[in-house]
Parts: C-alpha cells; sequence; structure tokens
C-alpha cells in the first residue's frame, strides 16, 4: 500500500525553500510567531546562528554577505524583534548588501483589524518597503516558495540589496502539501548598456592622456577586481578607491594611490583627470568632499542603476554590472604608455610626507601594526570611530572583500557582528574587529554567542572612555564637550565573564598581544585603552 505523502508546515516549507536556493546560514533571534521556521531548519543544511539581538543578527548577515558575495538570511519576529533589525537594514541597503530578510507576521485573518493582537503593528510591510529594495507577503501556502525565489533573485539582482518577505503565523504554523519547486540557480541579469555607449567610453579611454581609474564597492560585489587591475595596466592608469571599494584594486600595486580622498594629491589627481572612469560608486558626498570635487575631464559612470547617472556629476552613463562591462572595455581599449605609475606614486609621497609632518605617530603606528598583525588576505571590519576614519583613508587593503566599513548609513555597533558573519563565511580566515567603547557597547552581549557557536573572531576595543570623535567634533563647534564620556565596564573582566580570552595591552605591546589573540581557538579580545586624534587633510 503506498504511502501518504507527509505533511510538512509553513515552516518547514521556508526551510525545505532556503536549502534549495543554497542558503548556507541563517541568523536569528527566537520569537513565538516564527518559530515554526526554527522548527524547519532544525536537522537543515542551512546553519542557524542564534545572536542576542536582531540588529546584531542583521549586521552579521551582512558581514556574510559583503565577505561572500553571497546572500545571507536573517530570521526576525512580527512586530518589535523585526523593527529592531532597521538600523542594519538600512546599512544592506545604502551598500547594497543581499540580505534576506524574512518576518512572520500575525494572522492573515486579523490583518489591519487593530485588535490588540500580541506584537501587531499598524502596517509592519511599509515599516520596510521604503528601505529595502522588494518588500511583499505571503497570502498562501503556495506563494511561500515562489516569493523566496524572487526575494533571492532580487537579493542579487544589480545593484544588489536587503529584501523583505514577512510571512504569516498561521501559514506558518498550518501544514501543506506545498513542495519547493525544483530549483537549479538563479541567473542574475547583467544590464544592457548599449553598444554606442560602450563604444563611447571606449573611444574616450582611449583618446586620453591623464585617465583615472575609480573604483567603488560595485567592482568588489561584481567580482570584478581582476577586469579592473588589467585595464588600469592597459591604460597604464592610476587606480583611486573609495571607501567602500577599498580592495578592489591592491593598495600596495604601483597604479595604486589609495582611498585618501580628502588629501589634496588625491583631489589633485582626479580633478587634472581628463577621463575619470567611475566604476561602481555613486560619487556620494563623502568621497567627493561633500560634492565639492571639481573634476574638469569626462566622467565616464558605470552602474548598474542608471537613475544614478548625473545625481552629482554630469556623466557618461554605461548602465550594467561593473565586471561585464570592464570585460567588454579590456576587447576595445590601447594598451600605450601613460606615466600612470610616475602620477600615482607622487601622490602617495605627497600624502605620506604630508601626514609624517603631523604630530600622529601614535595612530599611523597603530594601522601599521594592525597591517602587520592582520595575513594579507585577513578580514578586517571596522567601526564608526577615530581609528576606522584612519582605516578608510590610510588603511593598505591588500586582498578584495576583506575590509568591512559601515559607511553606507554610518552606523554604530556594526563592525562586531559584522565580523562574526564574516567568520563563517571565510571559517579558515583571520578575523579582525576595530570598535571603539561606545561602539562595542551596542554589541557586547555577542560574546556569548561568539563562544557558543566556536566563532574565530579577535575584536580590538579602543577604548577612551566615550564617543571620541563627536568629542572632537563638539570642540571644534563649541569650544566644550558634553554627553559624549561614558561610564564603560571593564572589558577584560567582562569578556572574562562570557568564557572569552581577553588581554589589556598598550600601543607598543599590540603587535604581540593581537598575536596572541588570533592563536586563541575561538573568539579573543584585545583592550587597549588610548585616546586618538583625527588627522588633518594634507596639502
Amino acid at each position: 500500500m503506498a504511502q501518504a505523502v507527509k505533511a510538512r508546515t509553513g515552516g518547514r516549507l521556508v526551510a525545505a525553500t532556503l536549502e534549495a536556493l543554497g542558503a548556507e546560514v541563517a541568523f536569528w533571534v527566537p520569537g513565538i510567531h516564527a518559530l515554526a521556521i526554527w522548527d524547519g531548519l532544525r536537522g537543515s543544511s542551512v546553519r542557524t546562528i542564534g545572536l542576542r539581538t536582531e540588529l546584531n543578527a542583521g549586521f552579521a548577515a551582512d558581514g556574510f554577505a559583503r565577505t561572500s558575495g553571497r546572500p545571507a538570511v536573517v530570521l526576525l519576529s512580527t512586530g518589535p524583534g523585526a523593527l529592531v533589525s532597521l538600523a542594519a537594514l538600512m546599512e544592506a541597503a545604502t551598500a547594497y548588501v543581499p540580505v534576506v530578510a524574512i518576518a512572520s507576521q500575525i494572522p492573515r485573518e486579523l490583518l489591519g483589524r487593530g485588535r490588540g493582537y500580541l506584537h501587531e503593528l499598524p502596517d509592519q510591510l511599509a515599516s520596510f518597503a521604503p528601505l529595502v529594495k522588494w518588500a511583499r507577503r505571503a497570502k498562501s501556502h503556495a506563494e511561500i516558495p515562489e516569493l523566496l525565489i524572487e526575494a533571492w533573485a532580487n537579493a542579487l539582482a544589480p545593484p544588489s540589496g536587503p529584501v523583505f518577505l514577512e510571512i504569516p503565523v498561521d501559514l506558518l504554523q498550518d501544514e501543506t502539501t506545498v513542495e519547493p519547486p525544483p530549483f537549479s540557480g538563479i541567473a542574475v541579469g547583467k544590464g544592457g548598456a548599449t553598444a554606442d555607449d560602450r563604444a563611447n567610453a571606449a573611444r574616450l579611454l582611449n583618446e586620453a592622456e591623464r585617465p583615472v581609474l575609480w573604483a567603488g564597492g560595485g567592482v568588489l560585489r561584481s567580482g570584478a577586481w581582476l577586469e579592473l587591475a588589467e585595464l588600469a595596466r592597459r591604460l597604464d592608469a592610476p587606480v583611486a578607491t573609495t571607501y567602500m571599494g577599498k580592495g578592489a584594486f591592491r593598495a600596495d600595486h604601483p597604479l595604486s594611490v589609495g582611498s585618501g580622498c580628502d588629501e589634496a594629491a588625491f583631489k589633485e589627481l582626479l580633478e587634472s583627470a581628463d577621463v575619470v572612469l567611475a566604476v561602481g560608486t555613486e560619487l556620494g558626498a563623502e568621497t567627493t568632499a561633500q560634492y565639492r570635487l571639481a573634476l574638469s575631464g569626462a566622467v565616464i559612470q558605470i552602474d548598474a542603476a542608471s537613475e544614478r547617472f548625473g545625481a552629482t556629476y554630469p556623466v557618461q552613463g554605461v548602465v550594467g554590472d561593473a565586471r561585464a562591462l570592464l570585460d567588454d572595455l579590456l576587447t576595445r581599449v590601447q594598451e600605450r604608455p601613460r606615466g600612470g605609475a610616475e602620477r600615482a606614486a607622487a601622490v602617495r609621497e605627497r600624502i605620506a610626507a604630508g601626514l609624517a609632518n603631523q604630530d600622529r605617530e601614535l595612530e599611523r603606528g597603530l594601522l601599521e601594526t594592525i597591517r602587520a598583525a592582520v595575513p594579507r588576505d585577513g578580514i578586517t571590519a571596522w567601526d564608526m570611530t577615530i581609528l576606522a576614519y584612519w582605516a578608510g583613508a590610510h588603511f593598505p587593503v591588500l586582498e578584495p572583500r576583506t575590509f568591512l566599513y559601515p559607511l553606507g548609513s554610518g552606523t554604530l555597533g556594526y563592525a562586531w557582528p559584522a565580523a562574526l558573519g564574516a567568520s563563517l563565511a571565510e571559517p579558515d580566515t583571520p578575523v579582525l574587529a576595530v570598535v571603539g567603547d561606545g561602539g562595542f557597547l551596542y554589541g557586547t552581549q555577542e560574546l556569548a554567542a561568539a563562544r557558543q557557536y566556536g566563532m574565530d573572531v579577535v575584536v580590538l576595543v579602543v577604548d577612551d572612555g566615550g564617543y571620541g570623535i563627536l568629542r572632537e567634533y563638539q570642540r571644534d563647534s563649541f569650544g566644550e564637550t558634553t554627553a559624549v564620556d561614558l561610564e564603560e565596564p571593564d572589558f577584560v573582566a567582562l569578556a572574562h565573564a562570557y568564557g572569552v580570552p581577553a588581554e589589556r595591552t598598550t600601543s607598543d605591546d599590540l603587535g604581540p598581544a593581537l598575536e596572541r589573540a588570533f592563536a586563541q581557538d575561538g573568539p579573543a579580545l584585545v583592550h587597549l585603552p588610548t585616546f586618538l586624534r583625527m588627522w588633518t587633510p594634507t596639502e
């Protein structure tokens, strides 16, 4: 006698579909309406990582996706649990990171009725829709796999970004005979620049005498770093990177000018170029001196979103995927010398000399120590803190997707949970989170998660007893400070309370302290009490 088909719940349908999509990890905080998803994931190939807040779960998913280039899942419960993730999804949205957020919702029959059901929001979907690139609600079991596949595709489609799907609790808990459809992968569109656009871009580059390539985060998202390097070689063109594009072009290459966008030599290189090829950057405020950068030559902008063309500067727009379009340019450009290495070296040397003339040996020394302590392919995640601002401009990044920085939204608390996510994406690669004491307080509880799951991440807490950069801004603007000093815990004792090895160090002993921390199995903390200062842009 044939056996009856075993019914599955909607939660198990979610889990089976994620597994079919190739999801590797899901970050979550449990909630009563979403428990059927956890039940479905029990025994699944999708690894579940329970963090202590939805904010940190979202940042961890961001770190995994940024490092791997693959989507990461964050699972949310209805109402307050879902809303706590919004800051993390804002960062993912503004940095174009493919995070797939799945939240439970109250029962379908109660939606919009305002009857005070547990965790009910007036319109949960509307809270997410303006922020993410795609937002939907499942209305039946049959829609669950269809919408998950659509969500996955939209998260990956250039320009990538976070998506949101909510599923009512009755659908998650009820049984269904719906099965995930056969799945053989998602084809990601590469965009459609016209032949004329591509030919015109190549013509401008071939005619240029002083071209400069300017690489943003889109180069990293599309995996276009090899094409970028070859194009730079053929054009003999200096390469600048934005903060979000660090690692798209290795900092020790003779054509590299780094990412010190506030330095006069860096700006003058771009302003004097007869052609700037801007690849995968929206030419935002932080990298264009608050839009004051005076570009005099032609600007070719390669971007997956044509609506960004002309938003900041007049450009020759070429819409599409960075890797595909750079590969196309390689078939069209002519190789000839243009003095690119000499021009790049002059910029680097001028910036280095300007920094050497400032009383900032401590800050520069810390960056050098960290660079020496972290292997070439090691991953560093930086919070919004003074040393991270230094790093954005002056930390040399040598491999792609190894520098995580939350400049998309400029949010505190990012680096430590993002580093945890990165460690799961690259489990055999050393990972370091660099945080200030204020930012670390957003996520100290994740020391417990790091220990629970044995995640090999070192966190360096640079402790100045408060919000150091705000002290500088307040003093500069108002002559005195207020509300920026913090009563702090004993960070070493706190780490020990979570069972995490930790030590307090000095700037002189930081290198050996980091070496000892990296030698630990699982997480470790290094506490560096010190006061740091920003640098003055060089002339």
